[in-house]
């Protein structure tokens, strides 16, 4: 009997899992990808290229909205939940919805869709969205390339685009990202891993990715997205914890997965949080992985013109993943703002344009801030009209890139970077040293 099967996703891990397990698997045949958290990217087909001999016509990509629908409609036997950052009673909501629906419910095992790699792979990854995954990311190709590695990185999916065009992609310049019309969300993963003179891959097909990536490098570095776990089997596994919201690293799927998985725990933000939410966090790794190494961090905040917020009123950009189902509250761009003596955050709210006001009605915790949301040329310019649309006296830009060179603001702009900073003994830099064997 061949079982009929939908994927639930949203663009990423959904796709990998097909890729791996089911695809030319002739016990299965997949009706459906359901699609959630990203705009506008159900009404897609996965194309033939990709889907395999089965899938002669390709895979279509529903609205996750309708799931329990095309269960009934197409007598779907099993359900396979591959998205994360969600609530572990979410997760098992979804389970619910699908049998009673009438079809089984599973969650692939994290080392199950790891693929092994014939170069050392260190992995990042995280509990939650926000947590400062990338920022030690790029510390971590700092530290191998001072060791003299050729490092690549290879980051979780965001193919938002034509997925025939993106099975592979390969970014070492910025005139890539305009190459493949990269959204700004890629953008800001890919953008400061080149400006450090290094390669970063993603892509939907990440066998061939990494085939192609072992050529290059020395070592890998998988770069995660959201908290999902890795793709590759790592030789080091980097959690990254965020203690603002302690407590979320045992409530969330698939971070608390990360969290039993890490060999290298690092706690970030520890500048900016309390000293009981850092120990709070610590207790719950030595409680739940104590085979686990912790190293505590701060995520330095740079303002390229600090003068420019003192005593003004501005509108605070913050990366949108971290704001939307990431759940933060703020994030480094109010820092800033406060640090740099700003008189007020002006609320954006009121001067929203086009479906920006759909990002806020699904995300009302938001609250004052505007996320970097810029899924499409129409959200990239619904932004910049909102921010234009906006009465301050300067825009803190809290995003890893230039927007400038995306869209026209028309006040003064203040620029805000972080990155990875040790926070005490032992350093990340030691541990990895000390794991990959590099002195």
């Amino acid at each position: 009997m061949v079982e009929k099967v939908i994927i639930m996703g949203a663009a990423g891990r959904d796709f990998h899992n097909f890729n791996v397990y089911f695809r030319d698997n002739a016990r299965y045949r997949v009706i459906a990808f359901t699609a959630t958290q990203i705009p506008d990217i159900e009404g897609r087909r996965y194309p033939a290229e990709l889907a395999g001999q089965l899938y002669p016509d390709g895979i279509p990509i529903h609205s996750d909205t309708e799931l329990v629908t095309l269960i009934k409609d197409h007598g779907v036997d099993l359900v396979a939940f591959s998205y994360s950052d969600v609530p572990h009673t979410e997760v098992m909501h979804r389970a619910s919805q699908v049998t009673a629906a009438g079809a089984d419910f599973i969650l692939a095992g994290a080392p199950y869709t790891m693929l092994n790699a014939k170069k050392p792979v260190v992995s990042v990854c995280a509990v939650r969205t926000g947590c400062g995954k990338s920022q030690t990311s790029r510390e971590v190709c700092r530290i191998l390339q001072d060791a003299g590695k050729r490092v690549v990185t290879i980051r979780h999916p965001m193919p938002y685009g034509d997925l025939r065009q993106q099975i592979v992609q390969r970014f070492s310049t910025h005139a890539d990202l305009d190459t493949h019309r990269c959204t700004i969300e890629e953008r800001e993963e890919y953008e400061p891993v080149i400006d450090m003179g290094a390669v970063i891959y993603a892509g939907i097909d990440y066998g061939k990715i990494l085939q192609q990536a072992e050529r290059e490098a020395d070592v890998l570095i998988w770069d995660g997205g959201n908290n999902d776990t890795p793709f590759y089997t790592p030789d080091v596994a980097v959690v990254v914890f965020d203690p603002h919201r302690a407590g979320h690293e045992t409530r969330y799927h698939p971070g608390e997965t990360n969290m039993l998985m890490a060999d290298i725990a690092v706690i970030n933000k520890v500048d900016s949080a309390e000293a009981k939410q850092v120990d709070q966090v610590a207790d719950t790794i030595r409680a739940h992985n104590p085979a686990a190494a912790i190293v505590t961090a701060a995520s330095a905040i740079l303002l390229d013109k600090p003068e420019a917020l003192r005593g003004k009123r501005v509108l605070v950009v913050e990366d949108g993943p971290t704001l939307t189902h990431g759940e933060m509250a703020f994030g480094a761009g109010i820092i800033a703002a406060q640090r740099g003596g700003a008189a007020a955050v002006v609320d954006p709210r009121p001067h929203l344009v086009g479906r920006l006001q759909e990002t806020f009605d699904r995300y009302p915790h938001i609250g004052d801030l505007l996320p970097a949301m810029g899924y499409s040329e129409a959200q990239v310019a619904d932004l910049e009209a909102t921010i234009n649309a906006t009465p301050c006296d300067a825009v803190v830009m809290a995003t890893p890139i230039d927007l400038g060179r995306l869209m026209r603001i028309d006040r003064p702009v203040v620029r805000v970077r972080y990155s990875y900073q040790d926070h005490g003994s032992p350093t990340l830099e030691a541990l990895l040293q000390k794991k990959l064997e590099l002195s």
